[in-house]
């Protein structure tokens, strides 16, 4: 079974074994799946309102991309934890001979550069949610307003996770354009999404107040 197909108690389960996957990259995932559900509740909340029919068609617009970012990042859950058990594949390989050694040093190094995939994708596409959780914030319905918050907070949460799993893995990268131009991305990313984030929860804070 999927990491994706588990119930919540059984992910939790495996989360908290001795196993490394699923791990923190599965998580920072998992965060992405419920910042996205939360943000297309918000908005469906808010298209569903006769107080803001002027912006229904806005809101309909953010839920149906939520929901697509939703299916995405469950899809992720278990492509990071595939991707780690290609590198742990990898350290595997036979190293009897100069051969075989080369051979294994290669299929880690572009194991470890898979690797990097999965949680660049978390966030890149946390990135966005955060774009339509501040949309949300600012002009969806003020009754769901902590439920935008926490929508944001989610998704802040899944890209600092997936940088924090980018990064472990390049450290492990000896291409250094590779792990250069990886890095500008994640630090980009990060900066983005604080700045979407502070301005995210200023808007609900002041629909709170």
């Amino acid at each position: 079974m999927s990491f994706q197909e588990m119930s919540l108690a059984r992910f939790s389960e495996a989360l908290a074994s001795g196993t490394p996957t699923p791990g923190g990259g599965c998580a920072s995932a998992l965060a992405g799946t419920l910042a996205a559900g939360l943000t297309a509740m918000v908005a469906r909340t808010t298209a569903g309102s006769k107080k803001f029919a002027d912006r229904a068609e806005q809101m309909n617009a953010i839920a149906a991309e939520a929901d697509r970012l939703r299916g995405e990042f469950l899809g992720l859950v278990d492509e990071d934890a595939a991707a780690f058990d290609h590198v742990m594949a990898a350290f595997r390989m036979p190293k009897e001979t100069p051969e075989q050694q080369t051979a294994r040093s290669q299929a880690i190094q572009q194991a470890y550069k898979t690797a990097v995939e999965p949680p660049m994708k978390v966030c890149a596409r946390s990135l966005r949610v955060l774009e339509l959780a501040l949309q949300v914030a600012e002009q969806g319905n003020p009754s769901a307003a902590s439920d935008a918050g926490v929508g944001a907070l989610l998704a802040a949460t899944a890209l600092e996770g997936g940088a924090l799993n980018v990064q472990i893995n390049l450290g492990s990268i000896k291409d250094e354009a590779f792990r250069g131009a990886q890095a500008e991305r994640v630090r980009a990313a990060q900066s983005q999404g604080q700045a979407l984030r502070d301005k995210a929860l200023a808007a609900v804070r002041g629909k709170l107040a």
